[in-house]
């Protein structure tokens, strides 16, 4: 793994760094640059990175990843310019599309666009990224690297895929967790009590996406060998159906996935 900066150093850019010492990074090997002290003190304490307060002092490794605000990236962009010398940067900062940060940066063209999801928290995230013809495939394999320390990864071949992506992944644990309160209420509802009730939907939504995982068969067949015709899952499952559940999922990633393009716009008109 090569040296990595990172311009940023919240939760997200915590977890990458994690990710990478676990995979074997050394931990002098990676700088991060934070203005607050606090979250460099804790860094330097938990991980042993090395820490600077602003880019002028920065190392600045051949891979640097932008983790800070998507409002400040102008800001951060302005500042980091004239140090560029052929780095690849990765920006994880949600709906700045690649032509708005390389017209900050000053025409800089080595750039890849990263979504993660915040199950990388936990080294079980899913990462988007999307790279212009520019960016070379030994500089894609260093982005995707240091994206799998958290979890795995997906490649789409047009910028505004990510938008989908952002949708599916980036607001889907929103989904999920939504799912489970469902759920969860639902069994509450039946006479279980409440620690048993979340138990029981935590788990089982844990279960179902551990096997869905390590199954070769597809969902909708995973699915159909739990529903035994005639059976409680059969009745239940027709529940779901007829609450017509597929079409509101549909509908709750098209407004997130419009949205992420609006957030685009509205980004991209930054000074």
């Amino acid at each position: 793994m090569h040296k990595v900066s990172f311009i940023g150093g919240g939760n997200m850019a915590a977890a990458i760094i994690g990710g990478l010492i676990a995979s074997g990074t050394s931990p002098t090997d990676i700088e991060v640059v934070e203005i607050n002290a606090d979250a460099r003190a804790l860094l330097a304490a938990r991980f042993g990175v090395v820490t600077q307060s602003d880019v002028s002092q920065a190392r600045l490794h051949a891979l640097i990843v932008l983790a800070v605000k998507p409002q400040t990236l102008p800001e951060v962009s302005a500042a980091l310019a004239s140090r560029l010398k052929g780095q690849l940067v990765v920006s994880i900062a949600a709906g700045v599309r690649v032509a708005d940060l390389a017209r900050w940066l000053g025409g800089y063209e080595r750039i890849v666009r990263a979504m993660p999801n915040t199950p990388a928290l936990v080294q079980a995230g899913i990462t988007g990224l999307f790279a212009p013809p520019a960016v070379s495939s030994d500089a894609r394999s260093q982005a995707e690297a240091v994206m799998r320390a958290v979890g795995g990864v997906v490649w789409v071949g047009d910028e505004p895929m990510l938008d989908g992506v952002t949708a599916v992944s980036g607001s889907g644990p929103a989904y999920v967790f939504y799912c489970i309160e469902s759920l969860e209420a639902a069994a509450v509802a039946q006479g279980l009590p409440l620690a048993t009730a979340r138990q029981l939907a935590l788990q089982t939504f844990f279960g179902a996406a551990k096997l869905a995982l390590e199954s070769s068969e597809e969902p909708a067949v995973l699915r159909q060998r739990v529903t035994s015709k005639g059976g409680t899952t059969e009745r239940g499952v027709a529940a779901l159906e007829t609450a017509d559940l597929k079409h509101a999922f549909e509908q709750a990633v098209e407004a997130a996935s419009r949205r992420s393009a609006e957030l685009g716009d509205e980004l991209g008109r930054l000074a």
